[in-house]
Order: structure tokens, then C-alpha cells, then sequence
């Protein structure tokens, strides 16, 4: 469970905006396109609904671990989302889903990915793990909870020392007020862009602050062309992929990041 460790220490834990299933995968499925690591374009979105349409994901005991694999070599990574209130996930169990760890399952790593996905079934399914989910309330409490299970996973039997540390900063974060990492701090917006010949970008979201920066953004069009991303100290932009239509026009299916600290 290394790479939940990892998503842990880098700030990949969010509370879940909505209790819905398709919603909710479509988060953390943005996240990840996100990642400075996935090509432009990469559909991680589509890759996870196609996958989860073949097969339901659902682990039982409120864990669902939906994956994304892509044909490309990069490490084995996830972000990991939390709902208070459940999922109707249509578990075999029945109960409503509380944790969904999302990887991304790079070509090179798939051995990687059963073996973790084996240990993390093996832990779920041990009588000597407590079910803390139904008492959970917060994202600490969910920290702790995944500290201790991957402290479970590992043959010592105890703690690591990445896992004491972590829980170390945790709960000094509770009494002193601390930067978060940067992840967990983003607002991610999905918003589409129609650019052409004489016409002044045209911005298509739900989001009132994010349409009036990018109405007095200049160059966006141009930047998203040449580099695929535009950006200022607030609003950021990720182009995620284009199509061409008739009279030269594109759209551009974006997202953009606003980290919290900039509202």
C-alpha cells in the first residue's frame, strides 16, 4: 500500500464534493489528468467510466479502487476520496461506498498495481483490522484510519517510519495552523473554450469568477494552442484535448485550478 502512502504525503485526499457515483468518479478522474505528469489529452475520465461499465469496483466494507490503465510509463500513483455520507456504489455487500482509491496504472506497472490491490483485499478482510468507517468524521480521522491499515499491510507488523511520520504532522496540524499541501487546496473546474478568426474566446462554465478572469485573459487562446496551458497567480489553465469544426473554430476541453489560499 506504498502508493497510498504516497498520495497521503502528498496531499491526494479529498472530501468528496457529491455522493454520486458517476460524479464522484469524474473528480478524482480530473485530479489525475491534472497530474504535470499525464499528456495532454490523456482521457482518464473515459478510461475509468469504460472500465467501471465492464466491471463494478466495489471492494465491500465502503472501499471502491477504480483504475485507469494508459500506455505510457510512469510510476503507479492514486488519489484517494472520501464521502461522509456514502456512495450507492452497488456493492456485492450492499454497503454504501466511503473510500475510493482512483490509480492510474501506467504500461510498466500493472504487476505493481495487482500486488498492491492483493495486499490492500488481505487487509480489508483481516479480523484484526477494526471497521472504523461508519465512525469517521473528518479528513484526519480518514488519515489515521489509512495510516493504520497500511501500518497493517506491512510483514513488521507495525508502523513504518514514513506512516509515523505522517501521522506525526497530522496531528500537529490540528493545533498549529499549517500550509496543505498543494493538491488539497485545488478548486477544479471543467470548462470548455471556443476560440476562432475573429471572435474573442468564448468560455462555457458554471463558475461566475473563473468566466471573468478568463473574459479578461489575454493571449488565452494563443496559449493554449502553442503550450496547452495558460496561467496567471490565480486561475490556471490544462488543456485536456480539442476538436476542429468548420470555420476554423476549436473547442477546447479544459480544466482550470484555483488553489484555495488565491479566493
Amino acid at each position: 500500500m506504498d502508493t497510498v502512502l504516497d498520495a497521503l504525503q502528498e496531499g491526494r485526499l479529498f472530501e468528496l464534493p457529491e455522493n454520486d457515483k458517476t460524479h464522484a468518479l469524474q473528480f478524482l478522474a480530473h485530479v489525475i489528468e491534472a497530474f504535470p505528469q499525464i499528456p495532454t489529452g490523456t482521457d482518464i475520465v473515459g478510461n475509468v467510466e469504460e472500465r467501471e461499465k465492464a466491471t463494478n469496483t466495489a471492494l465491500g466494507k465502503g472501499w471502491a479502487c477504480p483504475h485507469a490503465r494508459v500506455e505510457f510509463e510512469e510510476d503507479l500513483m492514486c488519489v484517494v476520496g472520501w464521502s461522509p455520507s456514502g456512495i450507492d456504489y452497488g456493492a456485492s455487500d450492499g454497503r454504501p461506498i466511503k473510500i475510493i482509491v482512483m490509480y492510474l496504472v501506467p504500461s510498466n506497472q500493472r504487476n505493481h498495481y495487482l500486488r498492491e490491490i492483493s495486499i490492500l483485499a488481505k487487509v480489508l478482510k483481516s479480523a484484526a483490522i477494526p471497521d472504523k468507517l461508519p465512525t469517521i468524521n473528518d479528513l484526519n480521522d480518514v488519515r489515521n484510519y489509512l495510516l493504520d491499515l497500511i501500518a497493517a499491510s506491512k510483514e513488521t507488523g507495525g508502523p513504518d517510519a514514513r506512516a509515523r511520520m505522517i501521522r506525526l504532522q497530522a496531528r500537529t496540524a490540528a493545533l498549529v495552523p499549517t500550509p496543505l499541501p498543494d493538491l488539497a487546496r485545488l478548486l477544479i473546474e471543467p470548462v470548455a473554450i471556443i476560440v476562432g478568426p475573429g471572435l474573442k474566446p468564448v468560455a462555457l462554465t458554471q463558475n461566475g469568477d473563473l468566466l471573468a478572469w478568463m473574459d479578461s485573459a489575454a493571449g488565452l487562446a494563443e496559449k493554449l494552442e502553442l503550450e496547452g496551458r495558460f496561467g496567471s497567480d490565480t486561475w490556471r489553465l490544462v488543456r485536456r484535448n480539442s476538436s476542429n469544426y468548420a470555420g476554423g473554430r476549436t473547442v477546447y476541453d479544459c480544466l482550470a485550478l484555483l488553489e484555495a489560499k488565491s479566493r
